[in-house]
């Protein structure tokens, strides 16, 4: 709802021609949008978030295929409390890869 809110229109649960799934993709310009939760992450020391081996492997493959990849993760997107700051984060997100 959020990347619809901020005018940004893209595909849910997509597949890629590779059988590779990501959680919302723009087709057109070919950029994939994947929420991350805790179990996308190793436990680690202090509060810096380290990606786990699959994520880190999606994310390589799929650039080498010539995907821009944003990740959301869950302990960024939990602390945002109203739409207008998610819209906003979403926002900095996009615009910092495009």
């Amino acid at each position: 709802a959020a990347l619809a809110r901020i005018g940004w229109d893209h595909a849910f649960e997509f597949v890629t021609r590779e059988g590779l799934s990501v959680d919302m993709a723009q087709l057109e310009n070919m950029t994939a949008v994947e929420v991350d939760g805790p179990t996308h992450y190793l436990k680690s020391k202090g509060s810096q978030l380290v990606e786990n081996g699959n994520t880190s492997f999606k994310t390589r493959i799929l650039r080498q295929l010539g995907w821009t990849v944003i990740h959301v993760p869950y302990c960024e997107w939990g602390v945002l409390l109203d739409a207008a700051t998610k819209d906003a984060y979403l926002r900095a997100k996009i615009i910092v890869v495009l």
